[in-house]
Parts: C-alpha cells; sequence; structure tokens
C-alpha cells in the first residue's frame, strides 16, 4: 500500500514557517551587526560609566522643583 503525500494545507504552513525562519534569522543578523558598529567607547570601560564624573553630578532644569 502507497504512502499518501502531505497534504496542500501542510507544505503551504512549512513553507510559511521557513519565511517566518528566515526573516528572523535576517532580523537576528542586522541586530548583530548593529551592535559591531556601536563601539564608540574606548576598551576597559563599562559602556554605561563611560562619560560620569566622580562627585555631584549638575541637575539640569528639573520638573518637579518648585522654586
Amino acid at each position: 500500500m502507497a504512502k499518501s503525500r502531505p497534504s496542500v494545507q501542510k507544505r503551504i504552513n512549512e513553507a510559511r514557517k521557513m519565511e517566518k525562519a528566515q526573516e528572523k534569522a535576517e532580523r537576528k543578523a542586522a541586530r548583530k551587526a548593529g551592535r559591531e558598529d556601536g563601539d564608540d567607547v574606548e576598551a576597559g570601560i563599562d559602556p554605561d560609566l563611560a562619560g560620569i564624573r566622580p562627585g555631584p553630578q549638575q541637575i539640569e532644569d528639573d520638573p518637579l522643583s518648585r522654586d
């Protein structure tokens, strides 16, 4: 007895799943490329701490102050 072929709907769903996986891989590659381009900070310096000076910081136009 011969095996039946996959249904048309199943092939459509598989094609849709493959397209989605390909788009996801492209987005992942774009994010990775963008992350590599963003290295503006010197090596060995934490990017979260770059530009912070020790001591009191200047207060810029505090919207909550009522002076």
